[in-house]
């Protein structure tokens, strides 16, 4: 990570405040703008602009989304670069992709908490992120809910049960 920022502060003349940003998202897989912004102890998102805005306009760091949803990102390239690629985790999963390893898993293993679902398919990924998926399943009627609060079960909600519930 110091040879990342040595040699972008060597080639772009970088500020204190961006060779801190640029090294703080090196060491993630990148930071949405409210965790940037307390990483960095500042208390408005957008105050982390000066930090990062001359890294964003040279390449050195990626935004995506918008809004509240902003993620800051250090391009692969440049990590692969630096020799800073490590192996690939769970952490940025895309939604579609969550959904489907939640759906894997709970056919194998029905009636689930939140909690074991989370450890048995990667602990790295953001349980709110965890909790939304399972929440839009249900919506969707490709899983069931069963339960309150900590003794809340997800199952598949199947052809069967789907029977059940129109008999009883």
């Amino acid at each position: 990570m110091i040879r990342l920022v040595a040699e972008a502060d060597q080639r772009y003349q970088l500020t204190q405040r961006e060779r801190i940003a640029l090294a703080l998202l090196a060491q993630t897989e990148g930071l949405s703008a409210a965790a940037l912004a307390e990483r960095l102890e500042l208390h408005d998102p957008s105050a982390s602009r000066p930090w990062i805005g001359r890294l964003l306009e040279r390449g050195l760091v990626e935004q995506a989304g918008r809004a509240r949803a902003t993620r800051y990102v250090v391009p692969p390239e440049l990590l692969r670069e630096a020799g800073l690629d490590r192996l690939t985790n769970l952490a940025r999963v895309q939604p579609h992709r969550l959904r489907a390893l939640i759906l894997e898993d709970l056919d194998r293993f029905p009636d689930l908490p939140i909690a074991e679902i989370h450890r048995r398919i990667g602990p790295e990924i953001p349980r709110r992120a965890l909790a939304r998926a399972l929440k839009e399943l249900v919506a969707e009627g490709r899983l069931r809910m069963e339960g309150v609060r900590k003794w809340t079960r997800y199952r598949p909600d199947t052809p069967i049960d789907r029977d059940r519930r129109r008999g009883e």
